[in-house]
């Protein structure tokens, strides 16, 4: 150390390494792969209680009575509580509308909703309690689709609505409506030469993943609670659980713990309340894990949709017009129903210049299972729906489907049919050209000298052909995403960061309250910390409500929102550093006070690479911190007569070819390649975006030959509520997924960044259905395409 305040060498820099734009590996990525990370169901606490949940047998029913006294006299029960055992008067919650109810009461309006809690010293004594809790019911008539939830005499799924919606929708059982009109549909329609409509059917998908709703609640000394649980929005649970624990904010402590991926299920509360109530009562740690059966009913769902079309164009292929009519089912409740109409009606044209636009988009109150976001967020149905009518309209035109897309892609510059510019790279008509250039994979490839492999044929290992009946499809498709929260949300995120020396090397600890549900947001933000302050030695601490709010772990925000929070927060850190170092040693040398300074590898380093002084002299025995919050630009809410307005922050663009093989004859599809080509604006950590775009891919494959969750029409329950009947691809449907990553950067966003993780889950699913139907030449308006969809024998194909 210099005796005399001076920096003890004048070197050159070195770069820090494990920054912004390297592929670092995930610090919890091997603990994941062998089996060693702590996820939320693997919470333990050495006197806890086991939580239970009673659910509802029935999708539509008054509650006449409900008998606990048999489930109290269980050996090992320490308590049954019931809507009237709530503590508060406030007994709803909700992410925008309070309509749901912690525990039922008077009636249930979903199959599988929660009527009563059980908590006891083992989980089978909870569990068998539970079901001696007697419940008689009344059934009423279920409301399942448009027609019987908008009837004149339609029975209300929620009476007496006193939300701010319920005074703009044309019927109580429509959650919101969102029209988007800009120029004259009607006009442009008698102008286009070639006209084609469509209706179209997305199926509900579950998110499915793996880790089930899960957490951990622990009475404190204090009258409060400490809940440690897996969700994508700690801020946004704790507001919606203290008013109904009766408890203000601060008495109600978070931790994130393990999360075993999202997709847009947690944003939701599930057991949250449920945990908390029986931790207070009992005055013990309550743990609550959902099987598989319960996960189903434990959270919200992808809307299903109708979706009803109209385009047109000019006999040159320019788009005239697009007419549109979407409904999605949001099931019992609310939950993110607003903004995802909001999505599905703004982007419901798609990534193409379109003068003159009529949309409506509504989302219905039903007695189906509640449904909320996911991954895409009503981008995902439109997408489906919108790259059909393309290839329909350029079949009609008699252009290659690609080609036309082309001619009608927006680019910056461009307007949306929300009368919103796109201020940033648009490369639609690129990423098409990219993605049609890659290389086809061979033809037959289930052909070798030893016979036929069937893995590799329609059917796999069930060995139904070997090659007899095959047929080769290949189709595209592109889609729009937006990325943030919009339509005037105030989207921010907050970040702490602190710098300091530890064991004679300077080290940053960076804390925020995100989320880390897969994303790999933990691993971003250390690179972002090693790049703005040149430390190789970077902390995370573990997401908790004691540091201010992140957002949600959803909308493809964190990176581009938190990582500007972090990012932010570094950079003040750092003039706080350099101003200490002026002062320390500013007297030593020129730069300190004329150049451009930036901390690099350890070091203070001027924009010409010398290096000024160690950041361990620098600091010394003084610590640095710093907790800011950081917003993106403001965006404003859609007019609700004509959806005109500067409602989103940023769009992110991928394409998709799928190439597919078909037994034409048994109606099996093997998906042989999904190739995709996706702008990022910045690849911050390569390997994270090569792995989000392959899995956002292979979850748009799911939706588009298997995944559906099946609700009885009559009777509103669910049909197939396990693993065993709700299928998801695994690694054998799993094709080869090719990408090809552009990096066009937003200059309004950090490093240029472009959220990535949801454009990928919209456009290979039509690409899939278009590779489809060129093999079979069949129309296939649904989601997902089932064998008998593909043979004629469906039997909505043949009603009685």
């Amino acid at each position: 150390m210099p005796t005399n305040g001076a920096p003890a060498r004048i070197t050159q820099g070195t770069r820090t390494k494990g920054g912004v734009g390297e592929s670092t590996l995930r610090p919890d990525g091997v603990l994941k792969v062998t089996g060693e990370f702590a996820y939320s169901s693997d919470l333990w606490h050495e006197d806890m209680l086991w939580g239970q949940i009673l659910r509802s047998t029935v999708a539509h029913a008054e509650i006449v009575s409900l008998d606990t006294a048999e489930a109290l006299a269980t050996p090992g029960v320490y308590a049954v509580l019931t809507y009237d055992d709530l503590p508060t008067e406030v007994r709803h919650y909700g992410l925008e509308i309070r309509d749901t109810p912690v525990l039922a009461h008077g009636k249930v309006r979903h199959h599988g909703e929660p009527v009563a809690l059980v908590a006891a010293d083992h989980p089978e004594t909870a569990r068998r309690a539970a079901a001696k809790i007697k419940v008689e019911y009344r059934e009423l008539p279920v409301v399942t689709d448009e027609a019987s939830a908008t009837a004149a005499d339609a029975v209300l799924v929620h009476e007496n609505r006193t939300d701010h919606h319920s005074g703009h929708v044309p019927h109580p059982n429509i959650v919101h409506r969102q029209p988007i009109v800009r120029g004259d549909a009607a006009a442009a329609a008698r102008r286009a030469d070639v006209v084609v409509r469509g209706e179209y059917t997305f199926g509900m998908q579950d998110q499915a993943f793996l880790g089930p709703e899960s957490g951990l609640a622990v009475p404190e000394e204090d009258g409060g609670v400490h809940l440690y649980i897996a969700t994508q929005w700690l801020h946004s649970d704790l507001r919606q659980m203290a008013p109904v624990l009766g408890l203000p904010p601060e008495k109600v402590r978070m931790t994130l713990a393990g999360v075993g991926g999202a997709f847009g299920g947690r944003e939701d509360l599930s057991m949250q309340i449920h945990a908390c109530l029986l931790a207070l009562r009992t005055g013990k740690p309550v743990k609550i894990v959902y099987n598989r059966f319960e996960s189903f009913f434990g959270h919200v769902h992808r809307h299903p949709a109708k979706l009803f079309y109209e385009h047109g164009a000019t006999r040159d292929g320019k788009l005239t017009h697009v007419r549109c009519r979407i409904v999605l089912d949001g099931g019992a409740y609310a939950s993110a129903s607003p903004a995802v109409v909001g999505n599905a009606s703004s982007l419901g044209v798609g990534p193409y210049v379109v003068d003159d636009v009529d949309i409506e988009a509504i989302a219905l109150y039903t007695n189906n299972p509640p449904c909320g976001a996911m991954r895409g967020f009503g981008a995902v149905q439109a997408c489906f729906a919108y790259e059909a009518q393309m290839d329909k309209l350029a079949k009609e035109l008699g252009l290659d489907p690609v080609e036309f897309r082309q001619l009608n892609a927006m680019e910056q510059g461009s307007i949306m049919p929300t009368g919103q510019p796109v201020d940033s790279p648009a490369p639609v008509a690129e990423l098409l050209r990219r993605v049609k250039a890659m290389p086809m994979p061979p033809e037959r490839q289930w052909e070798s000298s030893e016979g036929a492999d069937v893995r590799q044929l329609p059917g796999g290992l069930s060995n139904t052909t070997h090659g007899e009946g095959v047929v080769r499809g290949v189709g595209y498709a592109v889609g729009i995403k937006n990325v943030g929260f919009s339509e005037g949300f105030d989207d921010y995120s907050t970040a702490r960061v602190r710098m300091e020396v530890v064991g004679g090397e300077a080290v940053a600890t960076v804390h925020t309250a995100m989320a880390e549900v897969g994303q790999g947001g933990v691993t971003v933000h250390a690179q972002i910390a090693r790049t703005e302050l040149g430390v190789a030695r970077v902390t995370i601490d573990p997401a908790d409500t004691r540091v201010g709010s992140a957002g949600s772990t959803s909308a493809s925000r964190q990176t581009y929102v938190t990582g500007g929070a972090v990012k932010n927060a570094c950079e003040l850190v750092r003039e706080k550093v350099l101003d200490i170092g002026r002062r320390k040693f500013g007297a030593h040398h020129p730069a300190w006070a004329t150049a451009e300074l930036r901390l690099e590898g350890g070091k203070v380093v001027t924009d010409g690479g010398e290096a000024l002084a160690d950041l361990v002299d620098v600091l010394g025995e003084e610590a640095v911190e710093v907790e800011q919050e950081w917003r993106h630009r403001p965006t404003e809410p859609f007019d609700p007569r004509t959806g005109q307005g500067n409602g989103h922050v940023q769009y992110s663009f991928a394409a998709h070819r799928a190439v597919v093989e078909v037994d034409t004859e048994l109606g099996m599809v093997k998906v042989v390649e999904l190739a995709c080509a996706q702008d990022v604006g910045k690849a911050l950590n390569p390997l994270s975006v090569l792995g989000q775009i392959q899995g956002g891919t292979t979850q748009g494959l799911g939706i588009a030959v298997m995944e559906e969750i099946v609700v009885d029409p009559r009777t509103a329950k669910v049909r197939n509520p396990s693993f065993t009947d709700y299928l998801i691809p695994t690694i054998l449907d799993t094709p080869s997924i090719p990408v090809d990553v552009l990096e066009l950067a937003d200059t309004h966003a950090p490093y240029g960044l472009r959220g990535i993780g949801e454009a990928p889950t919209l456009s290979s699913t039509p690409a899939v259905l278009a590779a489809v139907r060129d093999a079979t030449g069949l129309e296939l308006n649904r989601t997902p395409v089932r064998p008998e969809h593909l043979t004629g024998t469906a039997p909505e194909q043949h009603p009685r």
